[in-house]
């Protein structure tokens, strides 16, 4: 029995290992370096694809997940913050940019815009320069949790860092 628990404890760290060698989650971690030496990446044994697979996997509110959310406006895209409680709102997007032809990103546009796969997507990192809006519903947290480029990863940033760090615009964007 001894000897199982040891094969299963080597597998579970070499996976591990894997998951934060792959190029998307070197990237989130290069950025966060250069920012903060004492924000790492915390790789989850269970998914954190979704705002509810995270917050389960971390043990948090579900609202202190950042959704990461690609948006097409016209031929543009930017990156929405909102937090895992609430719904990004194209109705108030359309508003506050006054443009009718706002949608969420599909698959292919988001890896090709922003380097991830959705389910992994950071605010930071991106391959091609993104304008950032942060939702102001989630400064109600003092601490977030954001994903870092792979649905096993996340890392722990206070809200004023992560305005910061993303050079995000707060306005009311979620529902």
């Amino acid at each position: 029995m001894q000897h199982q628990h040891s094969i299963k404890g080597i597998t579970k760290r070499l996976k591990m290992k894997i998951i934060l060698d792959k190029e998307p989650v070197k990237r989130v971690r290069e950025v966060l370096a250069k920012f903060d030496s004492n924000i790492s990446i915390i790789t989850l044994n269970t998914t954190a694809k979704t705002a509810k697979d995270a917050s389960c996997s971390l043990n948090c509110e579900i609202g202190a997940i950042v959704k990461s959310l690609l948006l097409k406006i016209e031929e543009n895209f930017l990156i929405c913050l909102v937090p895992g409680d609430r719904r990004c709102s194209l109705n108030k997007l359309k508003k506050i940019f006054n443009k009718n032809d706002i949608s969420m990103a599909n698959a292919t546009e988001v890896k090709e815009t922003t380097g991830f796969s959705i389910g992994g997507v950071s605010p930071v990192g991106h391959i091609k320069k993104l304008n950032i809006l942060i939702d102001k519903s989630l400064n109600r947290f003092t601490t977030v949790f954001a994903a870092a480029g792979h649905p096993n990863c996340v890392f722990k940033i206070n809200y004023k860092d992560l305005r910061k760090i993303t050079n995000g615009i707060v306005e009311n964007i979620s529902e």
